[in-house]
């Protein structure tokens, strides 16, 4: 009695689980997705023209103490100008952050990934939106493997680079 009563519950679940859907038009397998269009805007030729025409805007990199990724004050104008420069043209940029060749790969990807979300931070603090900016580790990659002491400062930077310049 027991087996047939809970052979019975399981049937009439399994009926109640089990529904049909019509499907009108199948899409297939490669079925087409609709264009994305980007909401930030390419570089004009006026953005162009004041990127390389403003001191401020020229100057692209951030230089940090050794092993850190805090950002010096002697920078906050330029990342001012930098974040101003991306509000009024709405456009991405991506900050680059590198490392010395000092320290394991893993550590300096790390540290050059803090170096560049420190810039990024620093740029939304500023009024700049997440969707503006993107941020990428070169760890020790593009380092000069032969400096000594202080000819390393140049590695430890994070870089500032606008999409399609």
């Amino acid at each position: 009695m027991k087996k047939s009563l809970l052979l019975a519950m399981m049937m009439a679940s399994s009926m109640i689980g089990c529904s049909s859907t019509d499907i009108k038009d199948s899409m297939g397998l490669n079925a087409p997705f609709p264009e994305l269009t980007s909401q930030i805007a390419e570089l004009s030729p006026a953005a162009r023209e004041e990127l390389s025409s403003n001191p401020l805007l020229t100057s692209r990199s951030i230089y940090f103490d050794y092993d850190k990724y805090s950002i010096k004050p002697e920078y906050s104008d330029m990342l001012a100008a930098h974040a101003a420069f991306v509000s009024k043209h709405n456009v991405a940029v991506t900050i680059n952050g590198h490392a010395d060749y000092r320290g394991s790969h893993e550590y300096n990807l790390s540290l050059g990934q803090k170096r560049s979300v420190a810039v990024s931070e620093a740029l939304s603090g500023l009024g700049i939106g997440d969707n503006n900016v993107e941020t990428i580790s070169y760890g020790e990659e593009n380092s000069n493997q032969e400096c000594k002491a202080a000819e390393c400062d140049k590695d430890r930077r994070a870089d500032i680079a606008y999409v399609g310049e």
